[in-house]
């Protein structure tokens, strides 16, 4: 990876948040019609709370006999992982394969910590070699 490119440079930008009150029936309507499989979680304070995933609201919730229409966004939220959109490209790689995450939002810290991209796999497999994708994805899918 070029050691020049931070992480706003590599990241997808126009991510929307869902709100953390908004029910999981609205988190997957707003999943599928963005064609995403993942969103920020935000608070009322439009600031990064979390993240939710499709497969969070099928595990956590489906599978769980719980209502999609009664259950909020929020509760799902999770332990939340996320990169300064300053910071080396290399440090969100080394933070999404020691955290085993495919997903890492981008965070403008200076400019009053708003959210302003995601970086997924699509996003490295674009920046990274051949030898460094596979390195990659042994790190993330490998079994704890």
């Amino acid at each position: 990876m070029n050691r020049n490119l931070r992480a706003r440079d590599i990241m997808s930008e126009g991510v929307q948040c869902i709100r953390e009150d908004q029910s999981l029936v609205e988190a997957s309507r707003m999943m599928r019609d963005l064609n995403v499989g993942c969103l920020p979680i935000c608070g009322a304070d439009e600031r990064l709370q979390g993240l939710i995933t499709d497969r969070d609201i099928v595990i956590k919730c489906c599978a769980e006999g719980m209502d999609p229409s009664r259950m909020r966004a929020g509760e799902l939220s999770g332990t939340l992982h996320w990169i300064d959109a300053e910071a080396n490209a290399q440090e969100a790689v080394d933070t999404m394969e020691i955290h085993q995450i495919k997903r890492l939002p981008v965070i403008d810290v200076a400019g009053g910590h708003r959210l302003v991209g995601m970086i997924t796999e699509a996003n490295l497999a674009k920046n990274l070699s051949d030898e460094d994708i596979a390195e990659f994805a042994v790190r993330v899918y490998a079994a704890n």
